[in-house]
């Protein structure tokens, strides 16, 4: 499993944290949702360590599957 992805993002209104914080929102939720539901083996493994970050956070209620923070490249040139 890999530890991040990259992402080529626009916010046309110029708020690009409001994009992010909405794409974790909604991908978050919709794995959880997967990961229940999906007969894995690994799946409890995977609750239980989304549900410590959630914990040991506190920024979260229930599973914390993403990071807090982002680190915004700005793709201005064609060598970029």
């Amino acid at each position: 499993m890999t530890s991040h992805i990259h992402l080529i993002v626009t916010a046309f209104d110029g708020e690009l944290q409001n994009v992010i914080r909405d794409f974790k929102k909604f991908t978050s939720k919709k794995l959880i949702e997967v990961i229940k539901e999906y007969p894995e083996s690994r799946r409890e493994w995977l609750l239980r360590k989304f549900s410590f970050e959630a914990q040991k956070t506190g920024r979260a209620k229930n599973y914390k599957v993403w990071q807090d923070d982002f680190h915004p490249v700005i793709l201005d040139t064609v060598e970029k």
